[in-house]
């Protein structure tokens, strides 16, 4: 019976993620016909984007802490309900501005929900399990933000973008009847009551003000008092947050979990992948519709190499990581992540998609031996009762790092095509600034290749501190007796 609870339970909660996630990539595809829609500028489609990974980055970890005080399944109900109402008002947006609102909304249902999804896992699955299990929610997770285009570009051509929001409600309303009947409540009873409105208050204003500096850089001047006043708000908001972390009661990260060297390296990771992924998926699609000429579907189904890479060996990772430990797993995923998007740096006005397609198999293989491995030495570096703030400090690093790519990617886009448009920009400086947009990514995935070998553990951490951890948890004894 608890065999068939636990399986239910990861059903359930794959579903939710496969949900949220896939609203991180399946607008790509839909943004030349928002932007003829609704008339949006190149800074309104990237808020189109970012609006959603902002909003759900500062609020990640509140979630988490959240889902630890009041219990994870009550505010993973809360997030789905949020999330569905958002996504009918996304659907009926007039102007940009109604789409960018409605997006952040969504954002803080999704960031209601992830944190809850990994310590509904941790909870429900015992030691020697969970890296099957975490493997099952990665790949799902790289899985989502894969397909997105596929489905994005489907929908967008055979019935409008407004479909892609509204297919979201009863994907909800099922989650929601799914959810009260197999999950089960847990949350930490080792915390207070407390939770840290003023660290939630400094790293939204810290946040907000670096992406929209970056976005609205290139149109405003680099040089502008806007511009400058906003990375000067961006430069003292953030240290801020550490500063006011480390004084109040109940901080929303807790930095004593950066003091492991597995965790840090987990969540660095966590933000440049996202960086990296967020970059050329936003960029490829538009790139594949404005200069290619593909149809919406078109350009969305030339990402399917990418998807299978991930299903194939997103599982494959998680297992490996479990018997052989995450280090080169990940070093190896960022490795091969860094080739696909150096491949991207070579792409001409006149490039067909066989000049691609070696780029989305690796982009596809990089992601899965990631992904998994990553969430895993992050999740087994932390005790069974911080599940919760650790998943929620570990995906707001990953959204956190989506909104980065976006935002830096398209300033350095926008810096090579003017004032022009995505549709209106001449081909061969829309190419010019994507690869040097791709150079970046590639870059910044190949220092955190580096990284992940010099922080984490190569070594997977042994099952019997791992069940030592969950006797030490309510209810751990019986998680114990399962993994013994």
């Amino acid at each position: 019976m608890m065999l068939e609870r636990k399986w239910l339970t990861l059903v359930v909660v794959v579903t939710a993620i496969f949900m949220l996630l896939i609203d991180i990539t399946v607008v790509n595809v839909a943004l030349p016909s928002i932007q003829r829609d609704l008339g949006a500028s190149i800074s309104g489609l990237e808020w189109t984007i970012n609006g959603y990974t902002l909003s759900f980055a500062v609020l990640l970890a509140t979630g988490g802490r959240l889902g630890d005080i009041f219990g994870r399944r009550r505010m993973f109900l809360i997030g789905v309900v949020i999330f569905a109402l958002s996504s009918a008002t996304a659907g009926f947006a007039q102007a940009p501005v109604d789409l960018v609102i409605s997006r952040v909304f969504q954002g803080v249902g999704a960031a209601l929900m992830m944190p809850g999804t990994l310590s509904i896992i941790t909870d429900a699955f015992p030691a020697h399990e969970r890296g099957k299990a975490m493997g099952t929610w990665a790949g799902v997770s790289a899985l989502a933000l894969a397909i997105g285009p596929v489905l994005g570009g489907f929908l967008t051509e055979h019935v409008s973008w407004r479909a892609i929001f509204y297919l979201n409600i009863p994907v909800a309303i099922g989650a929601v009847i799914a959810t009260l009947f197999a999950v089960r409540e847990s949350r930490d009873t080792s915390v207070g009551r407390d939770v840290d409105y003023g660290g939630v208050s400094v790293l939204t204003v810290g946040l907000t003000a670096l992406v929209l500096a970056l976005v609205e850089g290139n149109s405003w001047g680099w040089g502008s008092a806007e511009t400058i006043g906003l990375l000067a708000v961006a430069a003292l908001a953030l240290p801020a947050f550490v500063f006011v972390e480390k004084r109040v009661k109940a901080p929303m990260v807790q930095f004593e979990l950066l003091s492991d060297r597995n965790f840090l390296g987990a969540v660095v990771v966590a933000l440049i992948i996202t960086f990296a992924m967020m970059g050329v998926f936003f960029f490829l699609a538009l790139y594949m519709q404005d200069i290619l000429r593909y149809s919406p579907l078109e350009a969305g189904v030339r990402f399917l190499p990418s998807t299978l890479m991930i299903v194939g060996v997103a599982p494959v990772a998680g297992r490996l990581a479990d018997r052989f430990g995450p280090r080169w797993l990940i070093v190896a995923g960022l490795a091969i992540l860094t080739a696909s998007l150096w491949t991207f740096t070579h792409i001409a006005v006149d490039s067909g998609y066989l000049d691609l397609l070696p780029g989305f198999m690796l982009l596809g293989i990089g992601i899965a031996l990631t992904m998994s491995p990553m969430t895993s030495a992050a999740m087994n570096a932390v005790s069974v009762q911080k599940a919760g703030i650790a998943s929620g400090v570990l995906s707001m690093f990953r959204m956190v790092g989506g909104s980065l790519g976006v935002a830096v990617t398209g300033a350095i886009f926008q810096a090579s095509v003017g004032g022009a448009t995505f549709e209106t920009a001449a081909p061969q400086a829309f190419v010019e600034g994507l690869s040097s947009a791709m150079w970046v990514s590639a870059a910044v995935t190949a220092v955190g290749a580096v990284i992940a070998a010099a922080a984490i553990n190569a070594r997977p951490k042994t099952v019997g501190l791992a069940v030592a951890e969950a006797e030490a948890s309510p209810g751990g004894e019986e998680l114990a007796g399962v993994a013994g």
